[in-house]
């Protein structure tokens, strides 16, 4: 382990646009680096990108290490991996974060094999340790926990890595708050030398098409979300219409995804979206950790079920037993009415 206590983050762009899980990364390294004594770092790469450094200040880097260079404009895995791996290299952080989007999860394997380095994958929560790991005669302390499902998301297991000289993990979309953050005291800005590498040419990119997506679930304010215990995806089709009245996005569970209800876009849980709406009504989900793991932080979550003793009624504020295809034409009705 290094003795330093820097915090480093990876900051994804595209087009001029920071991923928001990038900046959701620096509010909790911010939060990590306080507890550890040391710095913030953003690691920025692309072209015509120092306007961006701003916004990464402002949402908590002490310093941005920006490489700006034309074979930069466009994510490719080998130069992206071998620029962040020789500085990793070089300044050796305690801890370097990425975020688990398509994106960081083709990065962060290269850059952890470069530098034979532990990686954990879509972590859903990071700790710094409160207890003394010993190993082989070594003490280890403030070790950077963790946290993800395993094991199909039936347990949370907390992972560290104390053999490692930089603690490398990505973490998945919406689990970390999303808020600026105030400066003690000016943050650097460093430029970075870019310097093209023949086999960077290896992969290049021929064409690129973008296809837009319709379904913003993660800025979704209200999600009515139906599982497999609606039965049907025709019987589906009352999330759509409850969806619609509360003026909400329409969710569904990995098992309602599974069976044809709802494409894969709109599915919640550990290898969907997290979400975080003011109001999350889940029908017909019976509530299994992978699931909750993708909406437990809403912040007000009411559940439909025939079953009493279903695990969605561990983490819901408002719970109704009884059934999906009575109760919701009821509660649609009653809005409506409402509305008038």
């Amino acid at each position: 382990m290094t003795d330093k206590r820097d915090v480093w983050v990876f900051i994804e762009q595209e087009e001029g646009y920071i991923a928001e899980v990038s900046l959701e990364l620096l509010g909790k390294g911010f939060e990590l680096a306080e507890l550890l004594g040391g710095q913030v770092w953003a690691v920025l790469l692309g072209h015509q990108v120092q306007a961006l450094a701003e916004t990464v200040i402002q949402h908590g880097a002490d310093r941005v290490l920006v490489a700006d260079h034309p074979e930069l404009a466009l994510y490719r895995t080998l130069p992206y991996a071998r620029v962040a791996a020789d500085l990793v290299s070089q300044y050796q952080p305690y801890i370097f974060l990425i975020g688990a989007s398509p994106l960081g999860r083709d990065l962060a394997p290269r850059v952890a094999s470069a530098l034979r380095c532990g990686l954990t994958a879509d972590c859903t929560d990071l700790q710094i340790g409160d207890f003394t790991v010993k190993k082989e005669n070594k003490v280890y302390t403030n070790l950077l926990y963790q946290i993800r499902p395993a094991f199909g998301g039936n347990i949370i297991a907390t992972i560290i890595s104390p053999d490692t000289v930089t603690q490398m993990a990505t973490v998945r979309e919406g689990v970390m708050e999303l808020s600026p953050v105030e400066h003690p005291k000016p943050a650097k800005l460093t430029e970075l030398a870019y310097r093209p590498d023949p086999l960077d040419e290896l992969v290049q990119i021929i064409d690129r098409h973008r296809e837009p997506s319709k379904v913003n679930l993660k800025g979704a304010s209200i999600i009515c979300s139906g599982g497999y215990g609606l039965g049907s995806k025709e019987n589906f089709r009352i999330i759509h219409e409850l969806a619609h009245v509360l003026g909400g996005e329409v969710a569904g569970s990995r098992a309602a995804v599974d069976a044809g209800f709802v494409p894969h876009e709109r599915q919640v849980g550990q290898t969907g979206t997290t979400v975080r709406p003011k109001l999350y009504l889940a029908v017909g989900i019976s509530g299994a950790i992978q699931h909750r793991a993708g909406m437990m932080e809403s912040n007000k979550i009411v559940a439909i079920n025939t079953d009493p003793d279903a695990p969605i009624f561990e983490v819901a504020h408002y719970g109704i037993v009884g059934d999906a295809m009575e109760v919701v034409p009821r509660l649609i009705r009653v809005y409506k009415q409402r509305l008038k």
